[in-house]
């Protein structure tokens, strides 16, 4: 299995849309830290971007798309001496968001929002802030992507709530599989030659009994290499990480499904209820019959 996929799927993964914004003339937007992950797309002008924590101010021009992937506060303006208004006064009213007087600028804003163990799995190899820039190669499918949800909410045909929710995601996907992430972590050791295939074979059969020698000869490298490599990519051995992705798979089912935590441990490669029990409350810090309650 496609391990973005799987991990998108996982951490049920839903999208939803805000109002489309335009500003004009000296403007400026203040916006509380979301609770997700935060994107905004320039269709038609120019603005700025600043951002909690991080250095600088960030010039936005048409086609450019920017995701934060903190929960930190932002702004967006035409220019620094501006005022800004709370977000929460302009788009207070639905339809379209209006700042300033005129229409220099035209954004489509929205989000994602994931389930409790995002940050550890993806969020937390992430920088806080991730561009797409018009005129790049890998900004096609992006551009693509805004452009037809703009469509859609413009032409509101029938389905075009579904259609704009799904679009975003296909965005989301397509910013992170593009852009360069963090030097470490689970995404770079998704882009890493020798790390890469090991996580693919994880991920596409978490039950099976895997070796470090075993996804050394997945990745055509020796035992050695592929040990320290995996460490040096993804910041933990391969078998630390199948472990964790098993605890993950497990957790996922115990939310969601009633089968017996026997069935569970044997569905991804525990040989008994107890051996399960013995790694999930190692990782989570309770049983999973008491995550199963709690939850």
């Amino acid at each position: 299995m496609d391990p973005l996929q799987d991990v998108l799927s996982l951490l049920g993964t839903t999208s939803y849309l805000s109002a489309g914004m335009v500003g004009g003339g000296s403007w400026a937007v203040s916006f509380p830290p979301p609770a997700g992950v935060k994107f905004n797309a320039v269709r038609r002008g120019r603005c700025r971007l600043s951002v909690d924590g991080v250095d600088g101010t960030i010039e936005l021009t048409a086609g450019d798309c920017f995701l934060l992937t903190q929960p930190r506060a932002f702004r967006l303006s035409s220019d620094p001496d501006a005022t800004a208004v709370p977000a929460e006064q302009i788009f207070a009213g639905g339809g379209v968001a209006r700042a300033g007087t005129g229409e220099d600028v035209d954004l489509i804003g929205g989000g994602f929002t994931f389930g409790d163990r995002a940050r550890a799995l993806l969020l937390d190899a992430l920088p806080p802030v991730i561009l797409s820039r018009a005129g790049s190669p890998e900004a096609t499918a992006v551009s693509w992507a805004v452009e037809r949800i703009g469509d859609e909410l413009n032409d509101r045909r029938l389905g075009a709530g579904l259609v704009v929710e799904h679009l975003a995601v296909v965005m989301l996907i397509q910013i992170l599989r593009l852009q360069p992430v963090t030097p470490n972590g689970w995404l770079a050791g998704l882009a890493d030659p020798v790390a890469g295939p090991a996580l693919r074979a994880v991920h596409a059969d978490p039950a099976h009994p895997w070796t470090v020698a075993e996804l050394a000869r997945v990745a055509a490298v020796s035992r050695s290499t592929m040990a320290a490599r995996f460490r040096e990519v993804v910041g933990q051995g391969p078998y630390e990480y199948l472990t964790g992705w098993r605890i993950e798979l497990a957790a996922n089912r115990l939310r969601h499904d009633r089968d017996t935590v026997a069935v569970i441990a044997r569905d991804i490669g525990y040989g008994s209820e107890s051996a399960l029990s013995v790694a999930f409350k190692r990782a989570m810090g309770v049983s999973p019959a008491a995550y199963r309650r709690a939850a």
